[in-house]
């Protein structure tokens, strides 16, 4: 039996892994499962940002609409008369859901409070502001776009001119 004495010579070499390898390999996977949950909490993010960003272009476009259907009181759409509590208060929605109507300037109230409470209801600290040069009007829509709690110079409004 030469054979196991060669054995008791010259061990076999260990074969298999070692506590030491399973360790490294656990690590290594673990930090290929952390970069897949910052790339899927990146994508999500940015997922958000774009959605907002659409919902800002319709309620825009919206509001250019609107101030094009009501054009014999598209002077009262600028934001120095967007009251949305006297709006309110008014109860315009009201009258201008009635079969009698209302008048055009009530219409520019209610249109502007109706879309104040869908700027606050679809963005996160959704405003927004109407202004005129002559007879050009920009409609702009701000959001807290960069989740800072606050609507600021780092947050870039979206903005539509138009001519009616």
């Amino acid at each position: 039996m030469p054979g196991r004495r060669l054995q008791k010579l010259f061990p076999p070499r260990q074969s298999g892994f070692s506590l030491f390898e399973v360790l490294i390999s656990i690590v290594i996977t673990a930090i290929g499962l952390l970069g897949l949950a910052v790339l899927q909490t990146t994508g999500l993010r940015n997922n958000q940002t774009a959605y907002q960003g659409s919902q800002a272009a319709v309620l825009a476009y919206d509001m250019a609409d609107r101030m094009r259907a009501n054009m014999g009181s598209i002077a009262n759409y600028r934001s120095n008369y967007m009251t949305l509590a006297a709006a309110t208060a008014a109860g315009v929605q009201e009258g201008c859901a009635t079969a009698t109507g209302c008048s055009t300037a009530q219409l520019a109230q209610n249109d502007l409070r109706e879309w104040q409470a869908k700027l606050i209801e679809s963005l996160p600290l959704g405003t927004g502001t109407i202004t005129a040069v002559g007879d050009i009007y920009t409609v702009s829509v701000s959001w807290d776009r960069n989740r800072d709690g606050a609507v600021n110079g780092g947050d870039v409004p979206f903005q539509v001119s138009f001519q009616p």
